[in-house]
C-alpha cells in the first residue's frame, strides 16, 4: 500500500505560564547550561578570542599613517591618541553588541521548520535566545577580560587616564544596553525568514552597512554634519560608537542624559518591533513531519 502523506496542523505555541519565579529559574537553568555548553571546547574558544587581536596592529599602523599624511593634529576634535583610543575601546563595545550568527540562525530555524522546538516548549523564542547569548557573552567577556588589560597597558601612553566613577557608571550600563540592541536588531533581522525562503545575502548587506553606520571603523564625527546627526539618530551608534565616546569623555552633560534616554528607547522600540514580528510569523508559519 502507498503510504499517505498527511499534513499536520500549523504549529501553534503553547499556552505560556504566568510569570513568577518559576520562570525566573527556568531562564536561570538556561543560562547555566548554555555556559556550560560554551566551556567544552575551551582551547577553540580561547584560540579564536587571541586572533580578534590581530587586527589590532593593523588599526594602530593605519591611523599613524593618516595622522602623520595629514599633517593636522587634531581630526573633528580627534588626537592621534584619540583616535587610537577610540578604536581599541571599539572591540570592547563589540565585545557586548556583536551577535555573530543570530539573525542567520534565527532564519535557518524557520526554513528547516526546527523553530518548533520553541513551540514545542514553554519558552518563548526571544527570551529563550537573549539567555542563551548572554551565557555566551559572559563567557567571551571573562575569557578576554586578560588578553585585553595586557593591550589596554601595553597601549596606555594613547589613553588620557582613567575616567571618573561615574562617567564608568555610565560606560557599563551603555554596554550592557548595546547588549540588548544587538541583540534586538539581529533577531528582528531575522524574523524576514518567515517571509523570505534565502535571506543570506540580505543579511551580508545589513551587516556591512550596520558596521560602518555605528562607528566601528571609525567615530561617526568624521563624517560631514549631516550626515553625522543623521547616524547619530539611529540606533547603529548605541552598537559602538556611543559607549566609547563616552568614555573618552567625547560626550558629556545634557547630550549624555539624552543619549541613554535614546538607547533605552530603541531598545524598547526593538523589542517590541521583534516579539511583533515573531508573532506575525507564527500567524504564516507551518511545520511538518516529527
Amino acid at each position: 500500500m502507498k503510504p499517505v502523506d498527511m499534513e499536520l496542523p500549523a504549529l501553534r505555541p503553547f499556552p505560556r505560564p504566568p510569570a513568577g519565579a518559576s520562570s525566573l529559574r527556568k531562564y536561570w537553568r538556561i543560562l547555566r547550561i548554555s555556559l556550560i555548553e560554551r566551556m567544552v571546547y575551551r582551547a577553540d574558544f580561547l584560540i579564536g578570542t587571541l586572533l580578534r587581536f590581530l587586527p589590532i596592529v593593523t588599526t594602530i599602523l593605519l591611523w599613524e599613517a593618516i595622522y602623520a599624511g595629514s599633517g593636522k593634529k587634531s581630526l573633528a576634535g580627534f588626537t592621534r591618541s584619540d583616535m587610537i583610543a577610540y578604536l581599541l575601546l571599539v572591540h570592547v563595545g563589540r565585545m557586548f553588541s556583536s551577535m555573530p550568527g543570530l539573525a542567520a540562525g534565527i532564519a535557518r530555524d524557520i526554513r528547516e521548520g526546527t523553530l518548533k522546538k520553541y513551540l514545542l516548549q514553554p519558552v518563548h523564542m526571544v527570551a529563550y535566545l537573549v539567555t542563551y547569548r548572554a551565557a555566551h557573552k559572559a563567557a567571551y567577556i571573562v575569557t578576554s577580560a586578560l588578553p585585553y588589560a595586557i593591550v589596554f597597558w601595553i597601549c596606555r601612553s594613547y589613553f588620557p587616564g582613567w575616567p571618573d566613577g561615574l562617567t564608568m557608571a555610565v560606560y557599563l550600563v551603555a554596554l550592557i544596553l548595546a547588549f540588548f540592541i544587538g541583540f534586538l536588531f539581529e533577531a528582528t533581522i531575522g524574523m524576514i525568514g518567515f517571509w523570505f525562503l534565502e535571506v543570506t545575502s540580505f543579511l551580508y548587506v545589513v551587516g556591512t552597512i550596520a558596521f560602518f553606520v555605528s562607528g566601528q571603523m571609525f567615530p561617526l564625527d568624521l563624517l560631514p554634519p549631516f550626515w553625522a546627526t543623521l547616524l547619530k539618530a539611529l540606533p547603529f551608534q548605541y552598537l559602538a560608537y556611543f559607549p566609547t565616546a563616552v568614555v573618552l569623555g567625547k560626550i558629556h552633560g545634557a547630550a549624555l542624559i539624552w543619549g541613554l534616554v535614546g538607547e533605552v528607547a530603541w531598545a524598547v522600540v526593538l523589542l517590541g518591533l521583534a516579539c511583533w514580528l515573531y508573532r506575525k510569523g507564527l500567524e504564516r508559519y507551518s511545520a511538518y513531519g516529527g
